[in-house]
């Protein structure tokens, strides 16, 4: 299982719009597999998962881990993770964060909180953050060897850095 990877869709969930089943498929693009599966039922639970899930980026991001950890370790006791052993070839085993008789909102579930879990484990609480840009309210996770990551995206760093070299600008023709 690759919980980086995870970790990052979760950030991706709590940026999504998951206003209905249609936003959902769209979420879940790359995974077309899942669509069939999508049901009025997920759009809702998902955004009350995205709600209690939200507190856990800002925590990070303000530095505090042990809130951090108190929020993961809340949201793994109200959304158990069963994982299981699957093997679609001979003595190729890998594991899956939940059982096939999940829905794609347990699923979605269980993926993130294993995700930011081993995050948390692996590279410490503090690696998860919100866009510094003026305006911005995504979330992001923040892999970077040196934990530098300010913004949720190239975009949004752009702006921010266009932005401030002009009001450098402006304050030199001052």
């Amino acid at each position: 299982m690759d919980f980086v990877r995870y970790a990052e869709r979760s950030a991706g969930l709590v940026n999504a719009d998951l206003g209905d089943t249609d936003h959902l498929i769209h979420f879940l693009d790359e995974r077309q597999w899942l669509h069939a599966a999508v049901a009025e039922r997920d759009a809702g639970a998902l955004r009350r998962f995205v709600k209690d899930l939200r507190p856990v980026f800002e925590a990070s991001n303000a530095g505090d881990e042990h809130a951090v950890v108190a929020l993961l370790n809340a949201l793994l006791a109200k959304h158990p993770v069963t994982p299981y052993i699957a093997g679609h070839e001979p003595g190729r085993w890998h594991m899956h964060v939940a059982d096939r008789d999940s829905s794609v909102s347990e699923l979605l579930i269980a993926e993130s909180l294993m995700g930011l879990s081993t995050l948390v484990c692996d590279l410490g609480a503090t690696r998860l953050g919100v866009c510094d840009a003026s305006g911005c309210t995504h979330v992001f996770v923040d892999t970077s060897p040196n934990q530098s990551r300010r913004y949720c995206s190239d975009r949004c760093s752009s702006r921010a850095n266009v932005a401030a070299y002009r009001a450098r600008q402006r304050a030199a023709s001052a």
